[in-house]
């Protein structure tokens, strides 16, 4: 731990720095109407200003822009405790009475807003961002410095913000957010998740259309008292909202949307320039005029399918001094704290995260000494031994550890003796429950992470370590060398890493996912930063598997920090799908697997190793 800042890895933790700060307001006056972009189409705009006697004060302004409602209507006769803005209340009540004024935009195509949207992250609202920030900018109570955050989608969106250099945006803070749509969220490993595209799609068809038959599905929105998205101020007898609804029913289909895109560099069949770029945040970004603007990007060791390597991408390619990074022992959105040896008191996580980004943006919109510039430019949670640390950089310091595939399903530290292999006939049956990192992302319910994996991996081929003897903390992305030979032209792998403790009980650590067709090493496209190996997941660049001939293919897993206890040992499970979650490669052929150890084909995985 030569490069950590403190046992604790803060000067002041975030929710230190709150309860240390005078909360200046009280309540808030709520303004809602309509703002023409440039292209004619009315978005729905609600401004939160503090509850101030003082009409005349402006103040920093802080942008979300949702496809989620930035307001429901509420049913005749809803109770009174019923929050009408249950999506953009965290961003509300973290800012609004700290003296921030909070700017809340149904995107283009969602709630009230007018127009349609012809992708996952349409690149038309990138340049509505940038025209209402300009907006924002002219009216009074605005200050002049403007600032965006949100979780996923919305966060994603205050990146976009960002790359249209609008001089009044000085801060963003992306939270659980992609860098590249394609490998962090819709592809992963070159892998369609299909528990996206087919649930939150419909998630997104049941807001767009204002179909409350199927909202009641989705945990967040499951409430009577919530009676679709809300009209604006002056729309009285909500004939505005009618029309743009109706707008609506020309959006993209998702799972449609997303099946055109099986590579990476793959359009849409009927706009050649139409690839996964042009919903990836990394496309726009240019670190000349994005020097310009503070960045704290936030994510959590359960995120998803990559969205913890989007916020890595993102913190490593930007170069600007005011760039900072935090990963949590959180979910998407840090909804729950996911360590599986979290204290049972464990406290809700939203607010750490909410103190944090007040902090950063306390400094950046405010000019006030916050404290933050002493802190670390990188701060990231150890499960296990349940604490912060700090580092100057990602990943820390760490020795590369490896672990070889051997006989009898060990790990060892040796090159695995002489050369040997095992079979694995691929079970289809194999699959990872409703409890997982990937479920949150279409709006599940979930509370405790992997508590059901024990068991799941007798379905999987499996290389056990002896016991360590020591503390032994893994900090960052391991990677996996698989020498193998398949029955099949392609196939996919779902490589998981297990703590094993010492009566026998199997802990999820991490997972990683790779499609064979992609295993060529290759380039990124620009702006998105080698992390690992480096695969283009290319049409050029995939190559099938010749049956039954021995290939090899390297990928990284997904990044976390754990400490394995001593006494606890590792566990590699390898499975050839993910029923649950994943397409499954080749369908309907499950294939049979041969992984080749010791030798010159050696397979292994590569530990970060604190």
């Amino acid at each position: 731990m030569s490069d950590t800042q403190s046992q604790s890895g803060w000067n002041v933790e975030p929710r230190d720095y709150v309860r240390g700060r005078k909360r200046p307001y009280e309540g808030e006056r709520l303004i809602s109407q309509y703002v023409a972009v440039r292209d004619g189409t009315k978005l729905a705009v609600d401004i939160h200003l503090p509850g101030d006697v003082d009409e005349d004060k402006a103040y920093p302004t802080i942008c979300v822009f949702t496809p989620y409602y930035r307001r429901f209507a509420l049913s005749e006769g809803a109770r009174n405790s019923i929050d009408a803005a249950p999506t953009v209340a965290f961003y509300r009540d973290s800012f609004v009475k700290w003296g921030y004024a909070l700017v809340c935009v149904d995107v283009r195509g969602s709630g009230a807003s007018f127009g349609c949207r012809d992708g996952f992250r349409s690149p038309a609202e990138r340049l509505d961002h940038h025209d209402i920030a300009d907006w924002i900018s002219k009216q009074p109570w605005c200050d002049g410095n403007i600032g965006a955050t949100g979780i996923s989608y919305p966060g994603a969106a205050s990146d976009f913000l960002a790359t249209t250099n609008h001089p009044a945006v000085k801060a963003v803070a992306p939270l659980f957010a992609v860098w590249d749509t394609w490998s962090n969220h819709l592809y992963p490993g070159g892998v369609l998740l299909t528990c996206v595209s087919r649930n939150y799609g419909q998630l997104s068809d049941a807001l767009d259309y204002d179909d409350r038959a199927l909202i009641p599905d989705y945990a967040y929105f499951k409430d009577d008292d919530l009676a679709g998205p809300a009209p604006v101020d002056d729309d009285v007898d909500g004939e505005m909202l009618k029309a743009a609804i109706y707008d609506h029913s020309a959006n993209f289909n998702m799972q449609d949307f997303a099946q055109q895109m099986r590579f990476r560099d793959a359009p849409l069949t009927d706009n050649p320039d139409y690839t996964s770029a042009k919903i990836s945040p990394y496309n726009y970004a240019n670190r000349e005029t994005d020097k310009n603007v503070a960045y704290y990007s936030v994510s959590g060791w359960m995120d998803g399918g990559g969205y913890s390597v989007g916020t890595i991408q993102r913190h490593t390619w930007l170069q600007n001094p005011d760039n900072r990074l935090m990963l949590g022992p959180w979910d998407h959105g840090a909804r729950g704290h996911c360590s599986p040896w979290q204290p049972e008191n464990t406290r809700a996580q939203q607010p750490f995260v909410a103190a944090e980004v007040l902090r950063f943006f306390d400094k950046h919109l405010k000019g006030v000494d916050s404290g933050i510039d002493g802190e670390a430019k990188v701060h990231y949670y150890t499960m296990g031994a349940e604490e912060w640390r700090s580092a100057p950089a990602w990943p820390p310091k760490a020795t590369e550890t490896d672990l070889y595939f051997a006989p009898d399903g060990e790990l060892s530290t040796g090159a695995g003796g002489s050369a040997g292999e095992d079979t694995y006939q691929a079970d289809y049956a194999c699959r990872t429950g409703i409890h997982t990192r990937y479920d949150r992302l279409y709006i599940a319910n979930v509370e405790k992470y992997y508590d059901d994996w024990h068991g799941r991996d007798d379905k999987m081929l499996n290389f056990t370590s002896a016991p360590f003897d020591v503390d032994t903390e893994v900090t960052g992305h391991p990677v996996i060398d698989l020498h193998f030979k398949c029955s099949e032209r392609d196939c996919a792998f779902f490589v998981y890493v297990s703590d094993i403790t010492p009566d026998g009980k199997s802990v999820y650590v991490t997972e990683g996912v790779f499609r064979a067709l992609h295993r060529k090493e290759g380039k990124n496209p620009t702006n998105i930063p080698e992390i690992g190996p480096v695969h283009s997941f290319s049409t050029k660049d995939a190559e099938h598997l010749l049956p039954g001939e021995a290939a090899s293919v390297s990928f990284d897993l997904l990044p976390t920090s754990y400490l394995f206890r001593a006494g606890h040992a590792l566990r590699i499970s390898i499975a050839a799908c993910d029923s649950d979650h994943f397409t499954r490669i080749p369908d309907g052929r499950p294939p049979l697997m041969t992984f080749l150890r010791g030798g010159e084909m050696a397979s292994k995985i590569t530990l970060p190793v604190i």
